[in-house]
């Protein structure tokens, strides 16, 4: 080949090649951002769920530990409540007792309600006895 068709060759070839139009750079901007707003949104999806699991568990286990610790204090047949134990800030605890219907004074219903921002989330039943 001869210069001059290498040259011709080549501004053919830069011809085809010209860079990318702005049609198509907005089409991948629109994409890229379509999957950073996914991303994003998936994230504040995951982080409100863990959160409301955390609250579940917190109040699962404050149930749990107020029972047993109700069930370990002493027997009192005409208490009403007893004492609660210690809760973060935002949760309460609230002990309720009842008189079991048609057995003797020896059994009391014992009810835990844990509640966060007045909100009750745990609710635990169950009986103590005076041993």
């Amino acid at each position: 080949m001869t210069g001059k068709g290498i040259r011709t060759q080549i501004r053919t070839m830069v011809r085809d090649q010209m860079g990318l139009g702005l049609v198509e750079t907005l089409v991948a901007v629109a994409i890229l951002g379509t999957a950073v707003v996914a991303f994003a949104s998936g994230l504040s999806a995951g982080s409100i769920a863990v959160r409301g699991q955390d609250e579940i568990a917190v109040s699962q286990g404050l149930a749990q530990t107020q029972m047993e610790y109700t069930k370990s204090y002493a027997y009192n047949p005409g208490a009403a409540t007893y004492p609660a134990v210690a809760s973060p800030a935002d949760y309460s605890i609230a002990v309720g007792v009842s008189a079991v219907p048609g057995t003797d004074t020896n059994i009391q219903k014992i009810t835990v309600t844990v509640s966060r921002e007045g909100q009750a989330v745990t609710t635990v039943e169950g009986y103590k006895l005076n041993r």
